[in-house]
C-alpha cells in the first residue's frame, strides 16, 4: 500500500499523500475544498488485512485522497479529535459494514459523526456490506442485534448514544450501496 504514515503525540494515522494540503474544508470563491477525498470507516479486525486495505490502494493508485485510521490509533471509547477532524473535512465517506462493525463503540461514534456532517456539510456517504445482509445492518439482526444488546447492558453507556448510532446504523444502510462477498477480496 502506498501511503505515507503522519504522527502526533498521541497517534498514527495513513492517508494517501498525492496532495499536501492542510487546511479543512473551506469556501474559496462558492466551491468547497476539502482535504480528503474520502474518509474509510471500518472495523479493522473484519476488513483491514483484505477489502479495505484493497480500497485504500486503489483508491491511492488513482490519486483520490484517502484517510484511513492506522492499527496503532490509540484505542478508547471516545473517538480521537483526528478522526473527528478527518471526517469533517472529507468529501465523501466510505461505511464498511462487516460483521463486527457494531460491535465497536469507536465504529459507531465515527458513523454518527458521518451522518452529522452528511446532515452539515454537504457529505455522502457510500455504503459497503462486507459479507453481511444489508437488511441485518439496516433492522439491526443477528450480529447487529447482538452488538447493540451488549452496548445496552453497558452502565457507561446512556440510552440517548445508543439511539443516536441506533440511527445512524439505519439511516446509512437504507442508503443504496454494494454487497460484497469476503471471497472476492481475500
Amino acid at each position: 500500500m502506498e501511503a505515507s504514515s503522519s504522527s502526533s503525540s498521541s497517534s498514527s494515522l495513513l492517508s494517501s499523500s498525492k496532495r499536501q494540503e492542510s487546511c479543512p474544508a473551506f469556501a474559496f470563491g462558492g466551491s468547497i475544498r476539502w482535504k480528503y477525498d474520502v474518509f474509510l470507516s471500518f472495523r479493522g479486525e473484519d476488513t483491514r488485512y483484505n477489502f479495505t486495505g484493497h480500497l485504500f490502494a486503489a483508491l491511492d493508485r488513482r490519486n483520490i485522497i484517502t484517510f484511513m485510521d492506522d492499527e496503532r490509533l490509540e484505542r478508547g471509547t471516545e473517538i480521537s479529535s483526528e478522526l473527528t477532524k478527518a471526517i469533517e473535512e472529507s468529501r465523501y465517506s466510505i461505511v464498511i459494514f462487516s460483521k463486527n462493525y457494531a460491535s465497536s463503540t469507536w465504529c459507531l461514534e465515527e458513523l454518527a459523526k458521518i451522518v452529522e456532517c452528511v446532515d452539515t456539510k454537504n457529505h455522502t456517504v457510500i455504503p459497503v456490506f462486507y459479507n453481511v445482509e444489508p437488511s441485518h445492518v439496516r433492522k439491526q439482526k443477528e450480529e447487529f442485534k447482538k452488538a447493540f444488546d451488549q452496548h445496552q447492558q453497558n452502565p457507561k453507556i446512556d440510552s440517548d448514544k445508543i439511539q443516536r448510532w441506533r440511527t445512524a446504523l439505519e439511516r446509512v444502510a437504507n442508503i443504496v450501496g454494494d454487497f460484497i462477498s469476503a471471497g472476492r477480496y481475500h
